[in-house]
């Protein structure tokens, strides 16, 4: 009698031990027309045995826990699925696929990570991004559909999220942050964006709220992530505005992998759109390469390297601007002598080293060196004229000059040279025990800049010279003549060398749970850094920020798909070298960062309607800034006052739809309303420039139903006008007029002729696993836009005329793409 007792003792532990080893995996599996589907076979490697779904299609499995293991789902009608999964002791996976039925071809199936869902990240499909239509194609043309995501400059990639300006946001590609060029004032002088598109594997973006292991930016995140090929392919494509090829593929026995892309790009065809007209040779190249070894299963080597040359030469000629109303109707023509020389060359290398000591404990040490040489040379001479138009249409007239109401010049010369280096070392840590994730990161970083700056602005108007503002003796002319010297009205020299060393780290916890049935997600986390300038042999003292920040989300066990996420903190941005230089371009060591505290409020609801999944996601977000550095804007060069003396505020809704509108095809709407002020010195509460009160963003896919190989994308966007901005050295709070709203559609037209549904096995086409052609028409209404102001001065008035600089017309573009 003991021995059979104590048999059942050990039974009952046993059966204990290995319950508390094991996890459940369990959902619904549906068809592609969302019914349940019967009798699905699910299994894994050494599985004692496995389980089939019921009538409503659900299912329930155990799997041993903290491993990864592979399910496979299998029917005699459906094509088989597999499944990768590794899930915490004791806690329930849920995971509900779609099948395709065996006589139907297998796209690719995209499982959205919740992970990243709950950390308030939007995830990016590659695919959205390759085929959307627009004067920058990229993953920055797709961000600026999004509600929050600004920019009222087509041949930028710069963009300002939620009230920010362009300097807060974060960049990285592989966990390596990327940096901008300092100079680059037009967006036509920028050429390539960082991120090369066709190396993509994973694109994840958050516009406020992010956890502490991001660094120290006011505004967002942009994640990317590299992939590692799996197979050799090559991949071109070829427009009217340049081309790229990239190559992929594995060798050393499949331990090395490899991607490496060239790039070159042509702006002549926006920049020749324009009013003014110009002789205009760019050249924008880059080759990038990103290089993984697995040396074996706990270490590995990466290697992501870039090098960029921008060259931009160009010379205005003339330029003839209709702007005023229709009652009041006026025109600047200007004729151009000189040319503008600029030329940006970067180069940034960075080693990953990742070793995994165990399923739980993970360790990555990165370095990388990031160099940029840059160059603005001009020399531009403007003769113009103000003046009035006939606005009688029953005049002989209609249209022409009736006079001229100002008449001048204006020298415009730049010689600004810049040379800058960081150089950065960072060690993270990664561990799990049971839920509870951890991660540490701890980063040095040495900045050196060195910078000749010397550029000055003569203005004559009516056969007088303006003064600078700040000049003591009063302005009289033309009733006074003035006998002085010549001076600039606009007018900076000097040389900065500047070397700003940086400490960062943080710490951060997170935890996967359940609450009453209801999946919670927590996360907490503190980040510091520690700082200080070194500037003409001055060194100021050391600061510091801590910022704590967190995230809590959940998803009700409700029959409706829901998930609810608030998140927060107190968000700090150490000056970089540019929020460090004044007006003047003199260097202020002692600037402090800048503070904001956030608070983000959002849901997301997915629901199927016309039997198909669509989204719904909605954010209410509000920030509190303090200790601003406020700054002005001219087309995308930012110049700050180098001062705390700044509060501020930003607070908005937005809102998002996407799904299938049309089968197989994801589109999406997109709404945003923001407020955002700021309080210059105690003077009051006026309009920050980036002050965009209301967004509309569309990404449609359609294809002709006649003709399903071709295809269709349009991009719409509409913003509210931005502050137009004030003349150099004018008070801000003396000019609150606004820009017309940005308004833009552009359209693209693709016909496939090779892809996975459409092969051929013989022939010249078989051998291209992808094939297509298209034809885009960027601003297809041809409507003008503005996103800055030029300001004539007219010396007998004393007044400044805003003339607005209008972006690009209707352009139509040509492409090719190709895989094999």
């Amino acid at each position: 009698m003991r021995k059979k007792f104590t048999n059942i003792i050990l039974l009952f532990f046993t059966t204990c031990g290995l319950y508390a080893q094991t996890a459940t995996v369990k959902g619904y599996i549906r068809n592609t027309d969302r019914k349940p589907i019967e009798g699905v076979n699910i299994t894994f490697e050494n599985a004692t045995s496995g389980t089939s779904t019921n009538a409503k299609g659900e299912y329930t499995i155990t799997i041993p826990a903290k491993e990864e293991i592979v399910l496979e789902f299998s029917h005699v009608s459906y094509n088989t699925l597999y499944k990768l999964v590794k899930v915490p002791k004791r806690k329930t996976f849920r995971y509900s696929p779609l099948m395709t039925l065996k006589t139907e071809e297998i796209n690719e199936v995209t499982i959205q990570d919740k992970r990243k869902a709950v950390q308030g990240f939007t995830t990016v499909k590659k695919s959205d991004v390759k085929k959307l239509p627009g004067a920058n194609p990229g993953v920055e043309n797709l961000l600026m559909t999004f509600a929050g995501v600004n920019s009222n400059n087509e041949l930028s990639t710069q963009y300002n999220v939620r009230g920010g300006n362009f300097d807060e946001n974060l960049v990285y590609v592989n966990g390596i942050e990327i940096y901008r060029p300092f100079l680059v004032r037009s967006g036509q002088q920028e050429g390539l964006s960082f991120i090369n598109t066709d190396m993509i594997q994973n694109i994840n973006f958050s516009a406020g709220g992010f956890q502490a292991k991001y660094g120290d930016r006011l505004s967002s995140v942009l994640d990317i992530t590299y992939r590692k090929p799996k197979k050799t392919a090559t991949t071109v494509e070829m427009s009217l505005m340049g081309g790229s090829a990239t190559f992929e593929g594995l060798f050393a026995k499949q331990k090395l992998s490899t991607i490496t892309s060239v790039r070159y790009r042509d702006n002549s065809l926006f920049v020749n759109s324009k009013d003014t007209e110009t002789n205009f040779r760019p050249l924008f190249a880059d080759a990038q390469t990103f290089l993984s070894y697995k040396f074996n299963k706990k270490f590995s080597l990466d290697f992501l390297g870039n090098i960029s040359v921008n060259e931009y030469n160009y010379t205005p000629l003339t330029r003839r601007t209709t702007f005023g109303t229709i009652s009041n109707p006026q025109e600047l023509v200007v004729v151009y002598q000189g040319n503008e020389n600029d030329s940006f060359k970067t180069y940034f290398g960075a080693i990953n080293a990742t070793y995994l000591h165990s399923d739980d404990l993970k360790l990555t040490l990165t370095t990388s060196i990031y160099n940029t040489q840059e160059e603005e040379f001009f020399d531009i001479i403007g003769a113009y004229s103000l003046n009035e138009i006939d606005n009688d249409q029953n005049s002989p007239t209609f249209g022409d000059t009736q006079y001229s109401q100002g008449i001048g010049g204006q020298i415009n010369h730049s010689r600004n040279e810049l040379d800058a280096l960081i150089q950065n070392i960072q060690l993270k840590i990664s561990t799990r025990e049971d839920e509870n994730f951890y991660e540490l990161g701890i980063k040095l970083q040495k900045e050196n800049i060195r910078e000749s700056i010397n550029e000055w602005q003569v203005v004559d108007s009516t056969g007088f010279s303006l003064r600078p503002p700040t000049h003591l003796t009063p302005n009289q002319q033309p009733a006074t003549p003035y006998t002085g010297p010549i001076e600039p009205y606009i007018g900076v020299s000097g040389f900065n060398d500047v070397t700003i060393n940086r400490m960062f780290a943080y710490a951060q916890w997170s935890k996967q749970s359940e609450l009453n049935e209801h999946q919670v997600w927590y996360n907490l986390g503190v980040r510091s850094q520690f700082w200080n300038v070194t500037s003409n042999n001055f060194t100021s003292e050391t600061q510091y920020t801590i910022s704590p920040r967190g995230q809590f989300s959940i998803k009700p066990n409700w029959e409706k798909d829901m998930l609810f996420r608030v998140s927060g903190g107190w968000y700090h941005q150490p000056p970089m070298y540019k929020e460090l230089k004044n007006y003047q371009g003199e260097i202020v060591p002692d600037v402090k960062a800048q503070q904001s505290i956030h608070f983000v409020l959002g849901n997301e609801y997915s629901f199927l309607m016309w039997n198909r999944p669509f989204k719904l996601t909605s954010e209410i977000y509000t920030k509190r800034l303090s200790d601003v550095n406020a700054y002005t804007v001219d087309n995308v060069r930012i110049r700050y006052r180098a001062d705390n003396v700044t509060t501020a505020s930003a607070s908005g809704f937005d809102l998002r739809l996407n799904g299938e509108f049309v089968p197989g095809n994801e589109s999406w709407i997109s709404l945003g309303f923001l407020s955002t002020k700021e309080n210059i010195d105690g003077q009051g509460d006026i309009a920050r420039p980036t002050d965009q009160r209301f967004k509309l963003g569309i990404l449609f896919q359609d294809y002709i139903p006649s003709l399903p190989d071709l295809k269709v994308y349009l991009n719409m966007v509409y913003n509210s006008g931005l502050p137009g901005g004030a003349p150099a050295y004018s008070n801000p709070y003396e000019y609150q007029n606004r820009l017309p709203a940005y308004k833009r559609a552009d359209i693209g037209f693709s016909y496939i002729i090779v892809d996975q549904k459409k092969t051929y096995k013989t022939g010249f086409l078989s051998k291209f696993k992808d094939l297509n052609v298209g034809v885009e028409i960027f601003n297809v209404f041809d409507i003008q836009n503005s996103n800055t102001n030029t300001w004539v001065r007219d010396v007998y008035t004393k007044q400044a005329y805003g003339i607005p600089n209008y972006m690009t017309s209707r352009v139509i573009n040509a492409r090719l793409a190709m895989k094999f």
